[in-house]
Protein backbone atom coordinates (compact mmCIF):
# COMPACT_ATOMS: atom_id res chain seq x y z
CA UNK A 1 0.00 0.00 0.00
CA UNK A 2 1.55 3.29 -1.13
CA UNK A 3 0.52 6.25 0.94
CA UNK A 4 2.33 9.54 0.64
CA UNK A 5 0.43 11.65 3.15
CA UNK A 6 -1.94 11.04 6.04
CA UNK A 7 -3.91 13.55 8.08
CA UNK A 8 -4.52 12.35 11.63
CA UNK A 9 -7.14 14.37 13.52
CA UNK A 10 -7.32 13.67 17.25
CA UNK A 11 -7.61 15.80 20.39
CA UNK A 12 -6.00 13.04 22.46
CA UNK A 13 -2.20 13.13 22.57
CA UNK A 14 -2.15 9.49 23.69
CA UNK A 15 -4.34 8.30 20.80
CA UNK A 16 -2.38 10.42 18.32
CA UNK A 17 0.86 8.75 19.47
CA UNK A 18 -0.68 5.26 19.25
CA UNK A 19 -2.19 5.81 15.78
CA UNK A 20 1.05 7.38 14.53
CA UNK A 21 2.95 4.31 15.72
CA UNK A 22 0.48 1.96 13.99
CA UNK A 23 0.60 3.99 10.77
CA UNK A 24 4.39 4.12 10.74
CA UNK A 25 4.50 0.35 11.16
CA UNK A 26 2.19 -0.06 8.17
CA UNK A 27 3.60 2.50 5.74
CA UNK A 28 7.06 3.48 4.51
CA UNK A 29 9.16 6.11 6.21
CA UNK A 30 8.50 8.37 3.20
CA UNK A 31 4.83 8.63 4.22
CA UNK A 32 4.19 11.99 5.86
CA UNK A 33 1.83 11.97 8.84
CA UNK A 34 0.34 15.36 9.72
CA UNK A 35 -1.52 15.76 13.03
CA UNK A 36 -4.37 18.15 13.80
CA UNK A 37 -5.81 18.52 17.30
CA UNK A 38 -9.23 19.91 16.39
CA UNK A 39 -11.71 20.37 13.55
CA UNK A 40 -10.65 23.92 12.71
CA UNK A 41 -7.02 22.94 12.36
CA UNK A 42 -8.00 19.91 10.26
CA UNK A 43 -10.04 22.11 7.90
CA UNK A 44 -7.08 24.47 7.50
CA UNK A 45 -4.77 21.55 6.65
CA UNK A 46 -7.32 20.16 4.18
CA UNK A 47 -7.53 23.53 2.42
CA UNK A 48 -3.75 23.64 1.99
CA UNK A 49 -3.05 20.23 0.40
CA UNK A 50 -4.37 16.79 -0.52
CA UNK A 51 -3.98 13.70 1.62
CA UNK A 52 -4.22 10.02 0.70
CA UNK A 53 -5.80 9.04 4.01
CA UNK A 54 -7.64 10.97 6.70
CA UNK A 55 -8.24 9.50 10.17
CA UNK A 56 -10.54 11.32 12.59
CA UNK A 57 -10.59 10.15 16.22
CA UNK A 58 -13.79 11.41 17.85
CA UNK A 59 -14.69 13.45 19.78
CA UNK A 60 -12.58 16.49 18.98
CA UNK A 61 -12.09 19.53 21.23
CA UNK A 62 -14.22 21.88 19.15
CA UNK A 63 -16.73 19.48 17.58
CA UNK A 64 -17.59 15.81 17.36
CA UNK A 65 -15.62 15.21 14.14
CA UNK A 66 -18.09 13.72 11.68
CA UNK A 67 -18.50 17.07 9.88
CA UNK A 68 -14.74 17.20 9.21
CA UNK A 69 -14.90 13.66 7.83
CA UNK A 70 -17.83 14.54 5.54
CA UNK A 71 -16.08 17.70 4.33
CA UNK A 72 -12.95 15.68 3.57
CA UNK A 73 -14.89 13.32 1.31
CA UNK A 74 -16.45 16.21 -0.58
CA UNK A 75 -13.20 18.02 -1.36
CA UNK A 76 -10.62 15.22 -1.62
CA UNK A 77 -10.25 11.72 -2.98
CA UNK A 78 -8.73 10.57 0.30
CA UNK A 79 -9.93 7.51 2.14
CA UNK A 80 -11.63 8.75 5.32
CA UNK A 81 -11.92 6.77 8.57
CA UNK A 82 -13.89 7.96 11.58
CA UNK A 83 -13.07 6.32 14.93
CA UNK A 84 -16.02 6.43 17.36
CA UNK A 85 -17.00 4.70 20.60
CA UNK A 86 -18.51 1.28 19.79
CA UNK A 87 -21.90 2.18 21.29
CA UNK A 88 -22.19 5.13 18.84
CA UNK A 89 -20.98 3.28 15.76
CA UNK A 90 -24.40 2.53 14.21
CA UNK A 91 -25.78 6.02 14.86
CA UNK A 92 -22.75 7.80 13.37
CA UNK A 93 -22.54 5.34 10.46
CA UNK A 94 -26.05 6.34 9.48
CA UNK A 95 -24.95 9.96 9.26
CA UNK A 96 -21.72 9.56 7.28
CA UNK A 97 -21.68 6.33 5.25
CA UNK A 98 -23.52 7.90 2.31
CA UNK A 99 -20.55 10.24 1.96
CA UNK A 100 -18.07 7.36 1.82
CA UNK A 101 -16.73 7.67 5.36
CA UNK A 102 -15.70 4.39 6.97
CA UNK A 103 -16.77 4.23 10.62
CA UNK A 104 -14.78 2.00 12.99
CA UNK A 105 -15.74 1.38 16.62
CA UNK A 106 -13.32 1.91 19.50
CA UNK A 107 -11.58 0.18 21.05
CA UNK A 108 -10.16 -1.30 17.86
CA UNK A 109 -7.85 -4.28 17.47
CA UNK A 110 -4.61 -3.88 15.56
CA UNK A 111 -5.77 -6.47 12.99
CA UNK A 112 -9.11 -4.72 12.36
CA UNK A 113 -7.34 -1.35 12.10
CA UNK A 114 -4.96 -2.68 9.45
CA UNK A 115 -7.84 -4.31 7.53
CA UNK A 116 -9.73 -1.01 7.55
CA UNK A 117 -6.59 0.81 6.33
CA UNK A 118 -6.22 -1.68 3.49
CA UNK A 119 -9.85 -1.20 2.43
CA UNK A 120 -9.44 2.58 2.51
CA UNK A 121 -6.22 2.35 0.51
CA UNK A 122 -7.91 0.24 -2.17
CA UNK A 123 -10.89 2.61 -2.40
CA UNK A 124 -8.56 5.63 -2.52
CA UNK A 125 -6.61 4.16 -5.45
CA UNK A 126 -9.81 3.31 -7.28
CA UNK A 127 -11.25 6.79 -6.74
CA UNK A 128 -7.97 8.44 -7.79
CA UNK A 129 -8.01 6.36 -10.98
CA UNK A 130 -11.58 7.39 -11.74
CA UNK A 131 -10.77 11.06 -11.12
CA UNK A 132 -7.79 10.82 -13.47
CA UNK A 133 -9.96 9.18 -16.14
CA UNK A 134 -12.63 11.85 -15.66
CA UNK A 135 -10.04 14.62 -16.04
CA UNK A 136 -8.75 13.05 -19.28
CA UNK A 137 -12.31 12.87 -20.65
CA UNK A 138 -12.99 16.50 -19.70
CA UNK A 139 -9.78 17.55 -21.47
CA UNK A 140 -10.78 15.57 -24.57
CA UNK A 141 -14.22 17.21 -24.59
CA UNK A 142 -12.61 20.65 -24.30
CA UNK A 143 -10.29 19.85 -27.22
CA UNK A 144 -13.26 18.74 -29.35
CA UNK A 145 -15.11 21.97 -28.50
CA UNK A 146 -12.07 24.05 -29.44
CA UNK A 147 -11.68 22.30 -32.80
CA UNK A 148 -15.43 22.64 -33.46
CA UNK A 149 -15.25 26.38 -32.70
CA UNK A 150 -12.37 26.70 -35.17
CA UNK A 151 -14.42 24.84 -37.79
CA UNK A 152 -17.31 27.26 -37.24
CA UNK A 153 -14.92 30.19 -37.72
CA UNK A 154 -13.65 28.70 -41.00
CA UNK A 155 -17.21 28.13 -42.15
CA UNK A 156 -18.19 31.69 -41.23
CA UNK A 157 -15.18 33.61 -42.53
CA UNK A 158 -13.91 31.43 -45.40
CA UNK A 159 -17.26 29.98 -46.52
CA UNK A 160 -16.02 26.39 -46.12
CA UNK A 161 -18.33 23.46 -45.61
CA UNK A 162 -17.99 21.47 -42.40
CA UNK A 163 -16.10 18.61 -44.15
CA UNK A 164 -13.78 21.15 -45.81
CA UNK A 165 -13.08 22.88 -42.47
CA UNK A 166 -12.43 19.50 -40.84
CA UNK A 167 -10.05 18.45 -43.60
CA UNK A 168 -8.30 21.84 -43.51
CA UNK A 169 -7.58 21.54 -39.77
CA UNK A 170 -6.36 17.94 -40.16
CA UNK A 171 -4.11 18.82 -43.12
CA UNK A 172 -2.65 21.85 -41.32
CA UNK A 173 -1.89 19.68 -38.29
CA UNK A 174 -0.10 17.12 -40.47
CA UNK A 175 1.78 19.70 -42.53
CA UNK A 176 2.92 21.71 -39.50
CA UNK A 177 3.49 18.58 -37.37
CA UNK A 178 1.35 19.79 -34.52
CA UNK A 179 -1.98 18.85 -32.97
CA UNK A 180 -5.41 19.79 -34.26
CA UNK A 181 -5.88 21.73 -31.03
CA UNK A 182 -2.83 23.90 -31.80
CA UNK A 183 -4.15 24.54 -35.32
CA UNK A 184 -7.57 25.39 -33.90
CA UNK A 185 -6.03 27.81 -31.39
CA UNK A 186 -4.15 29.52 -34.23
CA UNK A 187 -7.32 29.84 -36.28
CA UNK A 188 -9.21 31.30 -33.34
CA UNK A 189 -6.41 33.78 -32.60
CA UNK A 190 -6.45 34.90 -36.25
CA UNK A 191 -10.19 35.35 -36.68
CA UNK A 192 -11.52 36.07 -33.18
CA UNK A 193 -8.96 38.70 -32.15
Amino acid sequence: MEMESILLVSSSVKVTALLTELLQAQYSAACQIVSATNGGEARRFLSQRDYDLILVNTPLQDEFGHDVAIMATQYTSAGVMLLVKSEMEDEISGKVEDYGVMVVGKPISRQLFYQALKMLSVSHRRLAGLRHENLQLQNKIEEIRLVDRAKCVLIQYLNMTEPQAHRYIEKQAMDMRCTKVEVAQGILRTYES
